[in-house]
């Protein structure tokens, strides 16, 4: 389910709000599940960070244009353009820092799959690639290249056990519920399942909640 459909559930005025701050929206919820979850999530393929960086851009070109006006009502303008402006680079710099975070502490997993690795952008992908090779070769010429052939490779699987390090998908993430829906979760001494209703918050398990993240019924916060 899309962001938008999502949205457009929960608040039935979603669309008479002006494009710019459905995308300021989108992308702070976006900065929220990512900083949350214990995995890397999809990259946004809706566009958004497309438009965000235009808009950015824009902030930029006028930023420049009002600089040096004396004009006491410009300079108010200017003063509220920079504070959006800095909100904006403030949330994108921190979504792709934790992005890269869990890309730099898990890349051969996310590199394993075309499933996994379809939820890198072409840019996170082209790094976790070079990153992943630059790690391999300082491996080789520091210890890697002294072991047997069959013993350098970093994604070994032999004996059912495989050396490829997978986020902890039993980490704990709290989950508001944007609609009532019945939820399912495991508990260390028994498992139960419970109606929740729209706007409760609940703790649980990455691997209960992500069904109910991926199916639109909650997010991350």
């Amino acid at each position: 389910m899309d962001i938008d459909d999502i949205l457009r559930e929960v608040d039935p005025t979603f669309h008479a709000i002006p494009q710019e701050k459905r995308d300021l929206q989108e992308l702070t919820r976006a900065w929220i599940a990512e900083r949350s979850a214990p995995e890397l999530l999809p990259w946004p393929a809706n566009g958004l960070f497309e438009r965000i960086n235009s808009n950015i851009k824009h902030q930029i070109e006028k930023v420049e244009e009002m600089t040096g006006d004396m004009d006491p009502k410009t300079n108010f303008a200017l003063i509220v353009i920079q504070t959006e402006l800095e909100r904006y680079r403030y949330l994108v710099r921190s979504y792709l820092r934790a992005r890269i975070a869990k890309i730099d502490r898990h890349t051969l997993h996310y590199l394993s799959t075309d499933a996994l690795r379809s939820r890198l952008s072409e840019m996170e992908l082209a790094y976790a690639t070079r990153h992943q090779a630059l790690l391999h070769n300082h491996y080789l010429s520091s210890f890697l290249s002294s072991f047997p052939p069959n013993l350098q490779n970093l994604n070994d699987a032999s004996a059912g056990i495989s050396m490829i390090e997978a986020p902890d998908l039993e980490s704990a993430v709290f989950i508001r519920l944007l609609k009532d829906a019945s939820v399912a979760a495991r508990g260390v001494d028994e498992d139960d399942d419970a109606e929740m209703k729209e706007s409760d918050i609940v703790i649980l398990r990455w691997s209960d909640a992500k069904p109910l993240v991926d199916a639109g019924s909650a997010e991350l916060v």
